[in-house]
């Protein structure tokens, strides 16, 4: 139920004007024992205390079995992020079926685990990644706003203490691959935000698709490249930027290098296909290498596809036929080989895999690419349930009852608090900050109905534009405008 301002939304409002305010209150001082979390949390903190105390201790009795079980290592834990994808798009095989798209190898990992129906993202790339890995709305961090074109000159602070600093404190190895969108300046580089080794693209795939002479004959771009730039009147030479950096590799403590193309070399599609598929490779050979360490590991793969400006195949793939459908079936291939390495590996009881999306559907490819805001009103940038309510599903053999499906609240920020606690590092949560993210552990180890979120607040930027309270919604009007 939705509604765009109920009288009896005074608590509704109470909470909001909490959370806002929180965003912009004087830290607390580092000493501080507890995890700082919004204020509706405490509400519901207050009447389940005790309950969530005696099922900690339980799942705490759990936790200490799964290590000794597994030679006293935590799980490893493998997190895929999938870029504009909606609620539906994914990993059902009915919706599937109607729409046309094909992604059997995410169903069948839904099938093995758990599948979230409420799932809540931030509305956009970058603050849906921002908050994954610090476990705050991206308004807190000031990673609110996404860049689309190089150079961006902004990035996530250094001074974030991110869920890769909480896993490799804990003894994990970490590792992240494709797409990293938290910026473009040396502190906010994956290597220097807790990731062992890194292969990313220092921008996101505007800079390889979109600017490109292909995307201007195909009348999705115009006036970018030379060839297409009116020679009469194009006087000022160094107002369009061509020497941007594109994929790189690197390591914690070293220097990031450059891969896959020639200085002056023209970009062309054909190097974003090379490149997702490297990464690909790249994710296969990390997991291999990680298994055969000593080490716990944290795989952090973030795909570029299926952004699909431009076709990824020259065949259709699905009966669905369009570009970012096909794009998602090639995606589930890769998908379901990581999958398969992990079985063969023999590392799938102590592994948890979790597959979700970043945000709604890409407006500007729809129709064509394949979807649409079929299921939920909305697309990426809104606040509607079709820009935040995204596909998830999770995996961990012999703790996660096969098939499941959860109708639990859950936002993207809680798998900082979760995963954390997961590698036994709640410690190293920092105390001097809000922190949004709450701990669903109780969620995935025991299922329906114990989750401990029943509220998300929803933000376009900077302004707070809707909350979710259990089955209820408001949408809150900008300032200065009178709802009545």
């Amino acid at each position: 139920m939705e509604s765009q301002c109920p009288n009896n939304a005074l608590s509704l409002l109470i909470a909001a004007m909490a959370i806002y305010f929180s965003g912009f209150a004087i830290d607390a001082p580092a000493t501080a024992q507890p995890i700082q979390h919004d204020a509706e949390h405490y509400v519901l903190l207050h009447q389940y205390a005790d309950q969530w105390a005696a099922e900690d201790r339980e799942i705490d009795r759990k936790l200490a079995e799964l290590r000794e079980a597994n030679g006293g290592k935590p799980p490893n834990i493998v997190y895929i992020l999938i870029d504009d994808m909606a609620f539906g798009e994914y990993g059902m095989p009915a919706l599937d079926k109607v729409r046309g798209g094909r992604t059997p190898n995410i169903a069948e990992l839904a099938a093995e685990g758990l599948t979230f129906t409420r799932m809540y993202s931030e509305p956009i790339c970058t603050p849906t990644r921002a908050a994954f890995m610090t476990g705050r709305l991206a308004l807190r961090t000031g990673m609110h706003i996404t860049k689309v074109t190089p150079p961006e000159g902004v990035g996530l602070p250094g001074d974030e203490i991110t869920i890769a600093e909480l896993l490799s404190d804990a003894g994990y190895a970490t590792h992240h691959v494709g797409k990293w969108h938290l910026g473009d300046i040396k502190e906010s580089y994956p290597i220097n935000q807790g990731f062992d080794v890194a292969s990313f693209p220092m921008h996101n795939q505007v800079a390889f698709s979109f600017l490109t002479h292909e995307a201007e004959l195909e009348g999705l771009t115009t006036a970018f490249t030379e060839k297409a730039i009116d020679p009469d009147y194009g006087l000022d030479k160094t107002f369009r930027l061509y020497d941007y950096v594109l994929s790189v590799d690197g390591k914690k403590g070293g220097m990031l290098r450059e891969w896959g193309i020639e200085p002056g070399e023209e970009l062309t599609g054909d190097y974003y296909r090379k490149v997702n598929k490297r990464y690909q490779e790249q994710a296969l050979e990390a997991l291999r290498n990680l298994a055969a360490g000593d080490k716990p590991f944290f795989l952090n793969y973030w795909p570029q596809i299926p952004i699909a400006v431009l076709r990824e195949s020259n065949e259709f793939r699905t009966p669905n036929g369009g570009r970012m459908a096909d794009a998602m079936n090639i995606l589930d291939e890769y998908i379901g080989e990581l999958v398969d390495e992990i079985d063969q590996l023999g590392i799938a009881d102590n592994t948890i895999v979790m597959v979700m999306g970043d945000n709604g559907s890409f407006k500007q490819t729809m129709p064509e690419g394949g979807y649409t805001d079929w299921l939920f009103r909305g697309v990426k940038g809104q606040t509607l349930e079709g820009g935040v309510r995204v596909g998830a599903f999770a995996r961990w053999p012999g703790v996660i009852e096969k098939g499941s499906i959860v109708g639990d609240i859950i936002h993207v920020t809680d798998l900082y608090t979760t995963f954390a606690r997961i590698a036994g590092n709640t410690e190293g949560i920092p105390r001097d900050r809000v922190v949004d993210g709450v701990d669903q552990l109780p969620l995935l180890m025991t299922g329906d109905t114990h989750g401990r979120r029943d509220y998300v607040h929803l933000y376009e930027m900077n302004q707070l534009t809707a909350t979710v309270k259990q089955q209820m919604k408001i949408h809150w009007p900008p300032p200065s405008v009178n709802p009545a």
